[in-house]
């Protein structure tokens, strides 16, 4: 997605980088993360069961969910800019990620009442809706909240708490779907009451961001004028190219599912390998990133997404290998790329347009990753599951060596 492309995006603080490894992250972080922790486990507890529900349940087809995958990755994509620009207006970056979240937890609740296809798939774009919304001005906050070199430490941090809630979620659906008698209707209402409680947490717990150092000019400039900072525009740009080929988890979790032939009823558990391994990495591999460079962690983390493709392609013995080799290069990717994308642009973006800056780089991957989604689906459609996971990997691999040959990613590393 990313490439690190300067070096105040990747030069550690010496300050920082003497303390100790979670001394130098402040609070709010750690209080932002308990946020995401619960918002997460009602968030997962929905999409642990939802792929199967949908194609095995509801008979959806793979261009259908392909196009659903899609329209969730792209519902966040122009609200992420608009949370942007109006956390940077109004300097209330609490107040916008707060609405975001009250969304995602009413949509929760929403979804007690709709009973077709595709009236859930409208649910779920609002729910993407408050993501969306939430996403840029969370970042913000942490952003503005980390000295610039741990940036990576910090979001890694965040990111840890934020998988916890991705580890507990499908274990509660699971427990929930074990001993309810109506077992989706009972998912919902706990996803509902945890978004809630996530809510309140962010208003008792969570401080406003810092004031910027500067005054804030009367008319903030143009989105397209952040694209002209040229680390910010490679980042869009690397993005966009492998966020292209960036295989969803819900697909990859069908296709093991098919391949190693698990009951429903185990589904749900699939994630839990993978929000594992992300919970564990997520912060010596943001320590990693400050100290070695962003733009070569990240492009490791898609590596390992490619080595979860090739595991689910190679003639290898069914079992163990599969339920532990896959999870566990997904929850690699998501440690190596979610929060250190963000750690290598904030340092790039001046304090009063940071949450647009973070805004536009999330929109470009949002976008890449909803068209990808919808290739994926097509592609699965007409050529089949093997075909499809197969000319992703290639296209993947392609990119990275592309990314790799420009040379933008020597020009963020230090030296």
């Amino acid at each position: 997605m990313y490439l690190s492309t300067g070096r105040a995006a990747d030069a550690p603080s010496g300050t920082a980088a003497a303390q100790g490894p979670l001394r130098a992250v402040p609070g709010t972080v750690f209080a932002l993360g308990l946020v995401s922790l619960l918002t997460d486990v009602s968030a997962e507890m929905v999409t642990a069961v939802l792929p199967l529900y949908l194609m095995a349940g509801l008979g959806m087809s793979p261009l259908a969910f392909g196009a659903l995958d899609g329209l969730h990755q792209g519902a966040t994509a122009l609200l992420r800019l608009a949370g942007g620009r109006i956390s940077d207006r109004t300097r209330r970056h609490k107040l916008v990620a707060g609405t975001g979240y009250a969304l995602s937890a009413v949509c929760k609740a929403a979804l007690l009442v709709v009973t077709t296809p595709w009236s859930v798939a409208a649910v779920l774009a609002a729910d993407r809706t408050g993501k969306g919304l939430r996403t840029a001005p969370r970042d913000a906050l942490i952003s503005l909240a980390a000295p610039p070199g741990v940036q990576g430490r910090a979001f890694g941090v965040h990111r840890a708490l934020d998988t916890t809630g991705a580890l507990l979620g499908p274990l509660a659906a699971f427990g929930v779907l074990w001993v309810a008698v109506d077992g989706y209707a009972a998912v919902f209402t706990v996803s509902c009451c945890v978004a809630v409680l996530g809510v309140v947490v962010l208003a008792l717990f969570v401080r406003r961001a810092p004031a910027p150092a500067a005054p804030r000019s009367p008319a903030s400039p143009p989105v397209r004028s952040l694209l002209r900072i040229a680390g910010l525009r490679r980042l869009c740009q690397t993005a966009t190219v492998l966020g292209v080929f960036t295989v969803g988890d819900a697909f990859l979790y069908l296709l093991l599912q098919r391949r190693l032939e698990l009951s429903a009823a185990y589904f749900p558990l699939l994630p839990v390998g993978t929000a594992a391994v992300f919970l564990l990495a997520a912060v010596p591999v943001g320590r990693l990133a400050d100290r070695v460079g962003r733009g070569r962690v990240f492009l490791g983390g898609h590596l390992a997404l490619l080595g979860a493709c090739l595991l689910l392609l190679a003639p290898l013995p069914e079992g163990a290998l599969l339920v532990v080799g896959v999870p566990t290069a997904l929850g690699l990717f998501y440690a190596a790329t979610d929060g250190v994308l963000m750690a290598a642009a904030g340092p790039l973006l001046p304090a009063g347009l940071r949450t647009t800056g973070l805004a536009v780089l999330q929109t470009a991957q949002a976008l890449a990753r909803s068209g990808g989604s919808l290739l994926f689906g097509a592609a699965w459609t007409l050529w089949g599951p093997a075909a499809a996971l197969g000319a992703a990997a290639g296209g993947l691999l392609l990119s990275l060596a592309a990314v790799t040959v420009s040379g933008g990613l020597r020009a963020g590393e230090p030296s």
